[in-house]
């Protein structure tokens, strides 16, 4: 949810204002936790 109100242009305060039982830990959590989901290993492949 936090990172669809990101996306849709919400700032990180407007969000700690619309939900009070967030923190801004909350938020910078969701961040790390998306950017590890999107690393991708590199793949090499070895010349034959």
């Amino acid at each position: 949810m936090i990172l669809e109100l990101l996306s849709a242009g919400m700032s990180t305060d407007e969000i700690l204002a619309d939900y009070e039982d967030l923190e801004r830990e909350d938020i910078l959590a969701v961040l790390r936790y998306a950017a590890r989901l999107c690393q991708v290993n590199r793949i090499e492949f070895l010349a034959s």
